[in-house]
């Protein structure tokens, strides 16, 4: 039997900590964790806290040399330098998104590892989501009819929400935050590897004064020629956190709702669970361990797993920078 992979956490925030979480509960057989870095020591303290006696290290040079893969789960200023030196350092990369902040840096970036045939991916959880899975299955059996329209909505109570106060310095703020990045791209994400590839048409933004992230956007896009529509806003639900992805049919609606809930519009009106149909605090670590499984095989260079490519998460940076440049 082959070694497990080892991988490395780079930056113990709230997407770090998850899928450190994960990592370390998986088949110790294919996957293990090797540690974390992270230059703050405030995060380093509460990740001795949350694992004591794990491995811990001070610099990214003394994770990259322990591990197989690095999951850089950084702000996303950091992204594209954090990938190009563990690529250099002969290592795969699961990256979270957004790929980065710079579109012609991540053009640059993007191309060369192409060329160079790296083994990287970018942290889009919807490439293993049950409930995608359930909406693929109605439509196979023909539940929607032809695709007319998809509709996104997004919502907030309030950004940053309750679970990501800790990166508020960063996540408020235009230069690398804001919910179009964090949230929107997903759902941008899903659009792209689901209905095809999207061309923006219209969109707005609508930011506070100084430099605090958007409070609005909205746009207008096809996606594989099919018309695509997007809203999203900060007070808008009583929810910390509410999104929909719509599917408007020929025969039928079919919806995404709130991360993991997969929904079919009866003949009465009335929207209906998939049997089974499990809230997002239940689905992540499942969805969590399906990536990680792929994770692993995408180290082991193999090229039969789903997870996103860095041209699919630079297109979907392309249209979130577009949305946000107003």
């Amino acid at each position: 039997m082959s070694k497990p992979v080892r991988l490395g956490t780079i930056g113990y925030g709230i997407m770090g900590e998850r899928l450190l979480r994960v990592a370390r509960a998986h088949d110790p057989n294919v996957l293990v964790s090797s540690g974390a870095w992270d230059p703050s020591p405030d995060a380093m303290a509460r990740y001795a806290k949350d694992f004591p006696g794990a491995p811990a290290f001070d610099t990214l040079e003394a994770v990259l040399a322990a591990s197989d893969v690095v999951h850089v789960a950084s702000p996303p200023a950091y992204h594209l330098d954090q990938l190009e030196q563990a690529v250099a350092a002969g290592l795969a990369v699961h990256c979270e998104k957004p790929l980065g902040v710079d579109v012609a840096k991540a053009r640059a970036v993007v191309e060369h590892m192409e060329k160079a045939g790296a083994r990287c991916a970018v942290n889009f959880p919807f490439t293993a989501s049950f409930a995608l899975d359930q909406i693929n299955a109605w439509r196979a059996a023909g539940e929607l009819g032809d695709l007319e329209r998809v509709e996104i909505e997004i919502g907030f109570k309030a950004w940053p929400r309750p679970w990501q106060m800790d990166a508020v310095a960063w996540l408020d703020r235009r230069a690398q935050g804001g919910y179009t990045r964090e949230v929107v791209s997903h759902f941008l994400f899903a659009t792209l590897r689901q209905i095809g590839p999207i061309t923006m048409h219209s969109h707005s933004v609508t930011y506070p004064a100084g430099e605090g992230s958007e409070i609005a956007c909205s746009a207008e896009m096809t996606a594989g020629g099919v018309p695509v529509t997007l809203t999203g806003g900060v007070g808008t639900t009583e929810k910390p956190d509410h999104n929909l992805w719509i599917l408007h049919g020929s025969k039928g609606k079919l919806r995404l709702r709130d991360w993991a809930i997969a929904e079919k519009l009866g003949a009465d009106g009335e929207w209906r669970e998939a049997e089974g149909a499990r809230p997002n605090e239940e689905m992540r670590p499942l969805i969590l361990k399906r990536q990680l499984d792929m994770v692993a095989a995408m180290t082991r260079g193999e090229t039969g797993h789903s997870l996103a490519s860095l041209r699919e998460a630079f297109e979907v940076q392309k249209l979130v920078e577009t949305i946000l440049a107003g």
